[in-house]
């Protein structure tokens, strides 16, 4: 008889162990959060062949805790109007769930008025594409963040000097008025690279030395070595934390 009610209570703890541990799971699946970003090549995952270069959304999961799924989806030389017409926004858009997170930054490629597949005017096409985005991933269920572009190292008599023009502007009357969160990466970046000054900025921009697949070495403004992005990815975090929405909730080392 002992045996019987020992054989059975160890019974009962093992199913009982069991309903914990799918409780549990159900629970952590229930707080998964997909964020998906969409933009250019500075935030692009790269190829180790053309390592240190790095892009900052590559680099961001390392500020977000394990909950949190980061699907970069940002690509080399894209604009608003080529990530649409590739159909690389549809992608996305097909895949969006309600409860996700898109990362938009854009207006490095849109800048491109020699370029007929990627240029677009601010205050018109590129603002019309980036109300799109907003629109149809809230219509989705899902929370968009605007960024506006980060700054390019562009240094003249010792002072950074702008090279976004209005394209940052679009995106603050954006976000303004669909009232979106956003994170103002210009203001940040420039501010950073600012601190750094012209010398030691190129240790976060694309400056390398010579190696065989580059024989010149590289002297690149625009893209970032892997200190760079990890500033970046920083900057973004801090300012995402301050945030009321489930992903500020799963910021880490900011």
């Amino acid at each position: 008889m002992k045996r019987i009610i020992k054989n059975t209570s160890v019974l009962v703890l093992f199913l009982f162990a069991i309903t914990i541990e799918t409780a549990l799971a159900q629970i952590s699946s229930g707080n998964q959060i997909t964020v998906w970003t969409i933009g250019d090549s500075t935030m692009a995952n790269k190829k180790a062949e053309v390592a240190p270069e790095t892009g900052w959304c590559q680099v961001f999961s390392a500020f977000v805790d394990q909950s949190v799924d980061v699907k970069n989806r940002a690509i080399n030389g894209r604009s608003t109007k080529s990530f649409i017409t590739e159909g690389r926004w549809k992608s996305v858009l097909d895949s969006l769930q309600s409860g996700d997170y898109v990362f938009i930054q854009f207006g490095h490629n849109d800048e491109k008025i020699k370029d007929s597949t990627r240029y677009t005017e601010p205050f018109t096409s590129y603002r019309k594409n980036l109300e799109r985005f907003v629109s149809e991933t809230r219509e989705k269920g899902a929370t968009p963040i605007l960024f506006t572009p980060i700054v390019r190292r562009k240094f003249e008599n010792g002072f950074l000097t702008d090279t976004h023009g209005n394209y940052p502007v679009a995106v603050r009357q954006v976000a303004t008025e669909m009232n979106v969160p956003m994170i103002d990466l210009q203001l940040l970046t420039a501010g950073a690279v600012t601190v750094l000054g012209d010398e030691a900025s190129k240790q976060i921009y694309l400056w390398t030395p010579p190696t065989d697949r580059f024989p010149e070495g590289r002297k690149d403004d625009t893209h970032l070595k892997v200190e760079g992005a990890t500033l970046v990815a920083k900057l973004a975090a801090q300012q995402l934390i301050l945030l009321d929405n489930s992903l500020a909730k799963r910021i880490i080392n900011q």
